[in-house]
């Protein structure tokens, strides 16, 4: 019976994971923090629900090799190309200069030199997990500090590839030079490359024979053989099975297939990651805890302020707002999820130490506060009293009135920018991406960097003078704050705020926002008009009705009992007699057949009125007329006679 014991720490663990799944995505919060709790509570050093966990650091093993394999599937060079500075400059930086700076302090403290290097490579890493559930549930991935973030957390996991290469080389702490370390980089190196070289070329034949039988067991089961494959090669030659695991999902990242495989093996990556942070949270010593307060205190807030003061310099260094820096600074200040991965090898190549326990209980707990971070972020950035000394990189020479003020310049803020300057109206763009402000100044954009919430900002953007204030980002605490300083500098401005959910809308508007664009309902209209079309609503009508949607900021969608008066005469419009036109086209299968053969009216209940042919118009054609390639066929009738005409048409 002892051997089924793993059966029943797996029936404790899911049964937890439920309750916690539920509370935490209530509560908004990521329910890996509410794993690791789990397993503090549970585990030998809790409740003692769970004493022997290796066999659960087996399961937790294959966790992690599947979440690194779709870390590898995620990672698109489209898209680092897109955030290329903001990745390997800010990624870069900031990898080496937390593993540079915190590896410093851990050689003072009287750590071996390459001890002291790799706590820095775990201090140095981010959870990715966390921060971009938090971003996503904020919907501020889009915002400045949201792509920071994205491309440092990116690059941090890229550089787990080498980190895990340089643990291999520091074995068990032995003093090593400088050449062998460089040696053996190579020769891992080496290795990866002919893996990734022979994989690549069979890689693709395999996935299309295995795609090819259209058995989705078979497809599945072979996609878990390349994984696990990979990962086993990798392990052979004294690399690790995490390493291999990121190399497989790199190299299907680009094929055709990558969509399904996603989709294949996210079930199993989201069941065994809960498996990996309770095992986390189970390896934490509640007693060194509670017999070692001030020094874990001192450990966790420690970790935070030195990632958050390199953060902020590096953020200010790619001359973005003080705000922006704080607010990404916070975010990123915990350790994550990966750094368990160099831990584990860590610990297996002797390097941990007597300091597992205090990395662990930082590790953990930084991990905790990290969602309380990020929501006080703005208020934080808010009360800092740390000024950035904006520098516009353009000065307006020209005294600007009734101009529009766009801010932010991604894709709404260029459209309406083209817009403007067809119809001839004065405009000016604000931006905080100081790349963009520069590539639009060569482009003769009137455009200045700077954070609109800030009051000097709005004075350089010439507010007083301005008609109408266009906030174009997708960052609702910015937004607010945006509002009400440009309706205290000028009441009279009229503000357009784009936001992303319909439940945000009522409150902007009180704010001050003359109007309020939600893109979660913008959507509903598009659908809501296509629709309408498939019934051939006339066009006028449909405008009619969407107008209505539209007026007074959605104020009967945001009414809990709206009225249905404006879709009342909908039932009427989809009774009454319609007309509209089906165009010819030379493939059509009625091409050359009379409207007798066709035995239309007995068929469909409508009637043709009309053919328009070489610009010429046929009235009323009898059952005799052909219709020809190119015609347009005008059809009357009832919505329900038009639709069957359609597809008689069509067939």
């Amino acid at each position: 019976m002892h051997d089924f014991v793993v059966i029943k720490d797996l029936v404790i663990i899911l049964l937890v994971s439920v309750p916690i799944i539920l509370l935490f995505n209530k509560i908004r919060m990521p329910s890996i923090v509410g794993f690791l709790i789990a397993g503090m509570i549970i585990g030998p050093f809790g409740f003692k629900l769970i004493t022997g966990i290796e066999e659960i650091e087996i399961m937790a093993e294959v966790g992690i090799i599947l979440l690194l394999f779709t870390i590898g599937l995620e990672v698109s060079l489209k898209e680092l190309i897109k955030v290329k500075k903001l990745l390997f400059i800010g990624g870069g930086l900031q990898v080496v200069f937390t593993i540079l700076i915190s590896g410093l302090i851990f050689y003072f403290l009287e750590m071996p030199i390459h001890q002291a290097i790799f706590f820095g490579m775990l201090v140095s890493l981010s959870s990715t997990a966390i921060v971009l559930k938090l971003l996503s549930d904020k919907d501020e991935l889009e915002s400045p500090h949201g792509k920071i973030s994205l491309a440092i957390l990116i690059f941090q996991d890229l550089a787990i590839v080498p980190m895990l290469l340089l643990i291999d080389t520091f074995g068990s702490g032995e003093s090593i030079s400088f050449l062998s370390i460089i040696t053996k980089m190579g020769i891992a190196i080496t290795v990866v490359a002919l893996i990734v070289v022979a994989a690549k070329y069979l890689t693709p034949k395999i996935l299309y024979y295995l795609a090819r039988s259209r058995t989705r067991e078979l497809f599945t089961i072979g996609v878990l053989l390349i994984l696990l494959g990979t990962a086993y090669l990798t392990f052979s030659f004294g690399l690790s099975f995490a390493l291999g695991a990121f190399i497989a999902g790199l190299i299907l990242s680009d094929s055709e297939y990558s969509p399904q495989i996603f989709s294949d093996i996210l079930p199993f990556k989201d069941a065994f990651n809960s498996i990996f942070f309770v095992s986390v949270g189970l390896l934490l010593n509640m007693g060194f805890v509670v017999n070692n307060p001030i020094t874990v205190i001192i450990s966790t807030f420690g970790i935070i302020l030195l990632k958050l003061i390199i953060i902020f310099a590096i953020v200010l260094f790619l001359r973005y707002p003080a705000r922006v820096a704080v607010v990404a600074g916070l975010g990123l200040a915990q350790i994550g999820e990966f750094s368990f991965i160099l831990a584990q090898q860590g610990l297996e190549s002797g390097l941990m130490g007597d300091y597992s326990n205090l990395f662990l209980s930082s590790t953990i707990f930084t991990m905790i506060l990290t969602p309380f971070l990020i929501r006080i972020s703005p208020y934080v950035a808010d009360k800092s009293q740390i000024m950035n000394k904006e520098k516009n990189n353009r000065l307006l020479k020209d005294k600007l009135t009734g101009h529009v003020i766009i801010g932010g310049f991604g894709l709404n803020g260029k459209n309406l920018a083209k817009v403007l300057k067809e119809t001839g109206i004065n405009y000016l763009i604000v931006e905080m991406n100081p790349d963009t402000v520069k590539e639009e100044q060569k482009k003769g954009e009137i455009i200045v960097y700077g954070d609109l919430s800030r009051k000097e900002v709005l004075e350089k953007a010439m507010i007083n003078t301005a008609k109408v204030l266009v906030i174009a980002i997708s960052d609702r605490t910015i937004s607010k704050r945006i509002i009400t300083l440009a309706k205290s500098l000028n009441e009279e401005i009229f503000t357009i705020v784009r936001t992303r959910f319909f439940s945000e809308t009522e409150e902007l508007i009180k704010l001050g926002a003359n109007d309020v664009i939600p893109e979660e309902f913008e959507t509903s209209i598009q659908i809501f008009r296509k629709v309408l079309e498939q019934y051939h609503i006339p066009l006028n009508v449909i405008l009619q009705q969407i107008a209505l949607l539209r007026g007074e900021s959605y104020r009967w969608m945001r009414s809990e009992k709206p009225s249905t008066d404006i879709f009342t005469h909908l039932e009427q419009l989809l009774a009454a007699g319609i007309t509209d036109t089906f165009y010819v086209n030379d493939d059509n299968n009625h091409e050359g057949k009379t409207i007798g053969e066709l035995n239309f009216r007995a068929q469909t209940d409508a009637t043709i009125i009309a053919i328009v042919r070489e610009a010429k118009t046929i009235s009323n054609p009898n059952a005799n007329q052909k219709i020809l390639a190119n015609d347009t066929v005008v059809i009357t009738g009832t919505h329900k006679a038009v639709d069957k005409a359609f597809r008689l048409l069509s067939e």
